[in-house]
């Protein structure tokens, strides 16, 4: 029985993942104190689309497969957005313009 809700709350979970992907975006954003627009990288979600009609093992298998995809897609667009943010603060630390007293 505790086996059985364990799985109904796995798949539950699963169908609020399904179907979205999480991807990388740019955004600019002006630092007063260098004076520079500077480049930085968020995570955005975006739905591909909705699972609407399935049946028994054929609907495990899309939640399952979904939620797979969304989580590759949160662990390869977070690392990127980590390393973009990276290479973006080295170069607003490059073109800082602070005045020196």
């Amino acid at each position: 029985m505790i086996d059985c809700g364990r799985r109904l709350f796995a798949l539950g979970l699963l169908a609020l993942l399904q179907a979205c992907m999480v991807v990388p975006r740019t955004t600019q954003v002006f630092d007063p104190e260098c004076r520079v627009v500077a480049n930085h990288m968020v995570l955005q979600e975006i739905q591909l689309g909705a699972i609407h009609q399935c049946a028994n093992q054929g609907c495990i298998a899309l939640i399952v497969a979904a939620g797979i995809v969304t989580t590759a897609s949160i662990v390869v667009s977070g690392t990127i957005v980590v390393a973009g943010n990276i290479a973006y603060w080295f170069e607003k630390q490059a073109q800082c313009r602070k005045d020196v007293p």
